[in-house]
């Protein structure tokens, strides 16, 4: 039913940006909380940042201030501005969604197939 795209990743050097987007499409449900999930090669995927209820967000503490989510909902689209990266930041970043359909309620998450953000010199 619903599909994310992730899309922005790519190679950057140390301290440069990149702006990832997520595009979603698909039925009809109400948005309990959106975000980013990030997972590098052995270990656990971990969250990054995400918006809850569409007002409150969240970062995870190695963001320091570096990272900005925003959504534009008109579009159907969520973006993670990533600025001052590090290598440390290299890793798969996915989109995720969880809400309930307005139909039944029921409780659903959905995942992006994911993007690779590396930095590298």
């Amino acid at each position: 039913q619903v599909q994310l795209v992730e899309s922005g990743g790519g190679l950057v050097q140390p301290g440069g940006s990149l702006r990832l987007s997520c595009a979603s499409s698909g039925g009809p449900f109400s948005i309990n909380a959106m975000g980013w999930y990030r997972q590098a090669p052995g270990k656990e995927r971990e969250l990054v940042a995400r918006i809850i209820s569409g007002v409150t967000t969240d970062y995870a503490d190695f963001v320091q201030g570096r990272f900005t989510i925003s959504r534009d909902n008109t579009k159907n689209l969520m973006y993670l501005q990533m600025n001052t990266l590090k290598a440390e930041d290299t890793a798969v970043y996915y989109c995720n969604i969880v809400g309930r359909t307005t139909r039944r309620g029921e409780i659903v998450n959905f995942w992006g197939q994911g993007t690779q953000v590396t930095v590298s010199s």
